[in-house]
């Protein structure tokens, strides 16, 4: 199930992101699909962005 994302301007932590990414994996061995590889990416993008300081804290 992809992760819906945070409202407008609010930043994810690295830990919830770290969760998120963990969801799509059932097991070791799992196969994700299209859809769920494409949310992969987008959290692997969005892990960057905050790693990097590129996210703003909302107030």
């Amino acid at each position: 199930m992809p992760a819906s994302p945070p409202p407008s301007g609010a930043a994810r932590s690295i830990e919830e992101l770290n969760a998120a990414i963990r969801a799509l994996f059932s097991h070791r061995d799992a196969r994700l699909t299209d859809e769920q590889r494409d949310e992969y990416r987008r959290l692997l993008a969005e892990l960057r962005r905050v790693e990097r300081g590129d996210v703003v804290e909302a107030a």
